[in-house]
């Protein structure tokens, strides 16, 4: 006998469901971090049972990377839309300050570093995670390369060598931040680059 199809409705329930998980993924990762995220955990703040965790993730781990693919996602359509207004290296930095305040504020930052800090004792979850992060570095150097592209700042050193130390500095200030509970650090961090920002134009001219 054939399995009866779902219908229109029951899809949409599991459609539900699945994002519904995802977005209690992202809460609790933010608010309490990877050793808070339990399939029971996860599935009380979705309000669901516990066994749709499985059923449509296969595993935690694989819930918890939606999550962060969920969250990912949204920031590169922000990001996207605010580097094509950037032209100088000043305007990138004052960006990148931007961005890091957001991250902080909204939480996003917290769960990269939450999603970093519990995949040190699972090689197949670090692997997964470090495939997410390589974009991030990957459109840093995109960036970089545009706004920096006439500054012998480039001749001194590439610009993927540059975004990884922008990247080890974004997630270095997260953490410290993340386990001080306080960010005012970083951002005096972020201010501070901010304010030497016009030097750096003087090293590269203005693209058109």
């Amino acid at each position: 006998m054939s399995a009866r199809p779902r219908s229109a409705t029951g899809k949409a329930r599991l459609s539900t469901t699945k994002v519904a998980l995802v977005e209690a993924a992202v809460d609790v990762l933010r608010a309490e971090g990877f050793a808070a995220a339990t399939a029971r955990h996860l599935a009380e703040r979705a309000g669901c049972n516990q066994g749709l965790v499985f059923y449509h993730f296969g595993s935690v781990n694989e819930l918890l990377l939606a999550a962060m693919d969920h969250v990912s996602a949204e920031r590169r359509a922000r990001y996207d839309a605010a580097i094509a207004s950037v032209h100088s290296p000043s305007e990138l930095i004052e960006l990148a300050v931007r961005v890091f305040s957001e991250d902080v504020a909204s939480g996003d930052a917290a769960l990269l570093v939450e999603m970093i800090a519990g995949s040190v004792s699972n090689p197949e979850l670090g692997t997964a995670v470090k495939a997410r992060v390589e974009p991030w570095s990957e459109f840093a150097t995109g960036a970089l390369r545009a706004a920096f592209e006439r500054s012998p700042l480039l001749g001194r050193m590439g610009a993927d060598e540059l975004a990884d130390a922008v990247v080890a500095l974004y997630l270095g200030l997260e953490l410290l931040s993340h386990l001080d509970r306080d960010t005012t650090k970083a951002i005096a961090v972020f201010e501070k680059v901010r304010s030497l920002s016009s030097l750096a134009d003087l090293l590269a001219p203005r693209l058109p």
